[in-house]
C-alpha cells in the first residue's frame, strides 16, 4: 500500500471528523452560537407579533375608511372631532377651565 493512499482514505477523513470535532463545539459555545441563535428566534417571534398587530390595525383602518367613505354622518363626526370643524350656522362657545 503506497502511502499517498492510505492518506487518501484514512488520515484525511480522519482529520476532517478531528476538525469537526474540535469546532463544532467552539462553534456552538462561541458568542455567536447558540445564545445567538436564541436570541435570534426571540427577536423574530418579536417581529412576527408587531407584524400581526400592524395586519389587524390596518384591517381597522381600511373598515374604518370604507365606513366613512359610505356613512356621510361619519364624515361629518369624523370632521367635527378630529378637525374641529362646525357648520356655518353654528356658534361655538369656549370655556377655560
Amino acid at each position: 500500500m503506497r502511502s499517498g493512499h492510505f492518506l487518501a482514505h484514512r488520515a484525511l477523513p480522519l482529520g476532517v471528523l478531528l476538525i469537526a470535532a474540535l469546532s463544532v463545539p467552539i462553534m456552538i459555545f462561541s458568542p455567536d452560537g447558540l445564545s445567538r441563535l436564541e436570541h435570534l428566534e426571540q427577536e423574530k417571534l418579536r417581529s412576527n407579533h408587531e407584524v400581526s398587530r400592524i395586519s389587524a390595525e390596518i384591517r381597522e383602518l381600511r373598515a374604518k375608511v370604507q365606513q366613512i367613505q359610505k356613512d356621510p354622518a361619519m364624515v361629518e363626526a369624523v370632521a367635527r372631532d378630529e378637525l374641529g370643524l362646525v357648520r356655518k350656522t353654528e356658534v361655538v362657545f369656549l370655556f377655560k377651565d
